[in-house]
């Protein structure tokens, strides 16, 4: 998945993931994309700071319940 995907995604309610199902992208209320690990919290931006390189592989990122979904 690309950025505007991600996006897109999270803005429509879907469940996306990084790597695994323990981490998960959402958007704060201030606006920011994040990618947290739920089993530890930790936070990272969804991109770097230009907002233009995602902070993981494209190949990496999924919607919860796809074919593309990971373990």
């Amino acid at each position: 998945m690309n950025i505007e995907d991600i996006k897109a995604a999270v803005d429509a309610g879907q469940a996306v993931h990084w790597a695994n199902k323990g981490y998960i992208v959402d958007k704060d209320a201030l606006g920011q994309y994040l990618i947290t690990y739920r089993h530890g919290g930790s936070t990272i931006g969804l991109t770097d700071q230009s907002g233009t390189r995602l902070n993981g592989a494209e190949a990496e990122f999924y919607v919860a319940g796809t074919d593309n979904n990971q373990s």
